[in-house]
């Protein structure tokens, strides 16, 4: 019997809230790093993976029962998926089959103002890192993702990432001083 294929969530899969995979683990992947991109085949920022030799991300990784990967593809509809079983440490006795989902190659744009990221975006995926890892983990992702040139459209009060997630006045200060540290531009909703 064939064990149950896995994805490796860098980003807002790391929140447990956003998703109804069960078991998720914390795990580090290899080789790879965490960036803000923008693709024609969305109209806002998100983030990507990218290979990257000597570089180390924390994330989860949960299993995608039967293999079947329609929904998570649906929802991940501007990325590809690609296999890294092997740069995956994950803890788990059995060696398992991992993807990660990075943008197309040649379709990963840097953000820009008409592009920005979406503060509910970030919101979200901070508070998984919060939950997941801590405080530290939470500096962690913001010290191991590249892009904070890019521009932060603040639709906090309005959100228009479709997961977004309500954050406690704790998780706010903490994306709030990431950003402030990194002196990252807010932008209003026009």
């Amino acid at each position: 019997m064939m064990q149950d294929p896995f994805f490796f969530g860098y980003g807002s899969l790391v929140n447990r809230a956003t998703h109804g995979y069960r078991d998720a683990v914390r795990a580090r992947i290899s080789g790879w790093r965490r960036v803000w991109r923008h693709t024609p085949l969305r109209p806002v920022a998100y983030l990507t993976a990218e290979p990257a030799p000597g570089v180390t991300l924390d994330g989860l990784i949960a299993a995608v029962p039967g293999g079947d990967w329609t929904a998570l593809d649906q929802r991940e509809y501007a990325y590809d998926r690609h296999a890294v079983g092997k740069v995956v440490d994950h803890g788990l006795a059995a060696r398992i089959d991992v993807h990660v989902y990075a943008i197309p190659e040649g379709l990963a744009e840097p953000p820009d103002i008409r592009h920005p990221i979406l503060l509910s975006y970030l919101d979200t995926v901070v508070q998984g890192y919060l939950r997941e890892f801590g405080p530290a983990g939470a500096e962690a992702f913001f010290a191991t993702t590249e892009g904070w040139d890019a521009p932060v459209l603040n639709d906090r009060a309005a959100p228009r990432y479709p997961r977004a997630q309500m954050l406690d006045a704790a998780e706010r200060d903490t994306v709030d001083a990431g950003l402030k540290a990194r002196g990252v531009r807010r932008i209003l909703p026009g």
